[in-house]
């Protein structure tokens, strides 16, 4: 059997497409999302994730402005600045990007974003939003773009076995609600494992459709799972090569190699899961501004 690769390159290229064209009518009509991202410290990654959503900002239209923060800002001052641009009627989305320095607790600053301008999805307002299936919240991104990829590749999750692989509040957790729901992209029966589950390949060898977001590298083997399956990687995990140019490399939580053999589909690490993240910040940034604005969803 030869996988069929489900590039999430391509699945994002061709939401953002539509998204272009969904701004293009909003601005006609005297409407432009807004999005600010706020930043504290200099962690390398994050400003990597926070340029990026900068670019996809400026490719779709959506105006957007980052603001870089200092390490030492206090919780304080970051809370003020959050309500500051709650306030705010320019900007339909608010994101701060994580983690945080220790000094500064997540939990307080994710409470104090307006629920309505959360495109993150992690209010707890938008989680329990998220478990009764209600239109108006926001899906957090991650989880979201793996519902995206399932349908848009083909593999619409309604009446299959889902295996999810990790219980994180992020991925597992929400993906989990999503594709349980009574909707459309759902319908699914969803099992979730995690480090303490016993047998676990009991239940990988149950799926027709597994999830892997566990962070351990190649966790996942061929013998882990059934011919046919179609497998999602969420896993970005860095490990030693001396063959790569700068000695590493990033794998996913699944040994793609061998389990692409018996996969019906699968996504690569990187170009599966990853590009679809920003994205889906993107699109829940327009409907942000939609409801905003009173606009026809």
């Amino acid at each position: 059997m030869v996988a069929q690769i489900i590039n999430g390159n391509e699945v994002a290229k061709s939401i953002r497409a539509e998204l272009k064209e969904e701004i293009a009518g909003m601005k006609m009509s005297g409407v432009t999302p807004g999005l600010v991202v706020i930043i504290v410290g200099e962690d390398p990654a994050s400003q990597v994730y926070v340029r990026k959503k900068g670019e996809a900002c400026v490719e779709l239209g959506i105006d957007s402005e980052t603001i870089r923060l200092p390490a030492e800002t206090t919780e304080q001052e970051l809370l003020d600045l959050i309500e500051k641009y709650n306030n705010d009627k320019k900007f339909d989305g608010i994101l701060v990007q994580l983690p945080l320095p220790k000094h500064i607790n997540e939990q307080n600053v994710l409470l104090r974003i307006d629920p309505s301008k959360d495109v993150d999805g992690f209010h707890p307002v938008n989680v329990g939003k998220m478990v009764v299936g209600a239109e108006d919240c926001y899906l957090p991104c991650t989880p979201h773009g793996i519902q995206e990829l399932l349908v848009r590749s083909g593999n619409d999750p309604k009446g299959k076995h889902v295996v999810v692989i990790g219980r994180s509040n992020i991925v597992g957790k929400p993906i989990t609600n999503i594709l349980l729901q009574k909707a459309p992209g759902a319908d699914a029966t969803v099992t979730i494992c995690h480090s303490r589950t016993q047998n676990m390949s009991g239940f990988t060898k149950q799926a027709d459709i597994l999830i892997a977001a566990i962070g351990v590298p190649n966790f996942v083997k061929a013998d882990m799972v059934r011919e046919g399956v179609v497998v999602i990687d969420v896993g970005v995990n860095r490990i030693n090569d001396p063959t790569a140019k700068n000695g590493t490399r990033l794998v996913g939580d699944v040994d793609f190699e061998s389990v692409k053999e018996k996969a019906k589909a699968i996504t690569p690490v990187p170009g599966g899961v990853g590009p679809m993240t920003i994205t889906m910040l993107m699109k829940n940034t327009v409907k942000a501004a939609k409801i905003h604005h009173n606009l026809k969803k």
